[in-house]
């Protein structure tokens, strides 16, 4: 298996050949963020302990640790500015989750489970359209580089980071709809 370390310029090209038809990739605007809040929700048990902060009281889960293990990750692939919006964004999704811990069992694991699995739903809908299994099938780092994916789509889409978008189409290609009657890819 490849290494998780690559940088991120790498880790989105691979990641980019499994995805090149819009539908797919708007079903990863959906489903992506469902599922980082969904693991948000399903971390965020148990609470260890409440920390205060000059920002308030920050509870230690292990959603906080996934966090910050994953920020960690994404600022060292190389394109800072992608992996620094993409750890906020996972944050502010993170944080959104937490309360729904805080209720009964039945209500936190009807939160994150069902999320979970609707955001999957997504997923594999996105793949039905683009012909071709999701990238983590080949490739467990693809879990991780997700979220990076739908925040750089997200920013190419109004003009920004246009040389990495370039990079990406000059090596896993255009975006383009597939026939839905062609063999699928794979």
């Amino acid at each position: 298996m490849p290494s998780p370390f690559r940088p991120a310029t790498e880790l989105l090209v691979q990641y980019a050949r499994y995805h090149r038809d819009p539908r797919n990739i708007t079903t990863h605007f959906i489903g992506i963020p469902m599922i980082v809040f969904a693991i948000g929700v399903l971390a965020a048990r148990p609470a260890w302990t409440d920390l205060d902060t000059p920002l308030g009281t920050l509870v230690l889960s292990p959603a906080l640790l996934l966090w910050l293990a994953s920020t960690l990750w994404y600022l060292t692939r190389g394109q800072f500015a992608l992996g620094l919006t993409t750890s906020l964004l996972n944050g502010l999704l993170i944080a959104l989750a937490a309360p729904l811990a805080a209720g009964s069992t039945g209500h936190w694991l009807g939160w994150g489970v069902g999320t979970f699995v609707v955001g999957w739903v997504f997923q594999f809908v996105g793949h039905y359209y683009e012909g071709r299994k999701p990238a983590f099938a080949d490739d467990l780092v693809g879990l991780l580089v997700g979220p990076e994916f739908v925040v750089a789509e997200a920013l190419f889409s109004i003009g920004l980071l246009g040389q990495l978008k370039h990079t990406i189409e000059e090596k896993a290609g255009p975006t383009r709809l597939r026939d839905l009657a062609a063999p699928t890819l794979g």
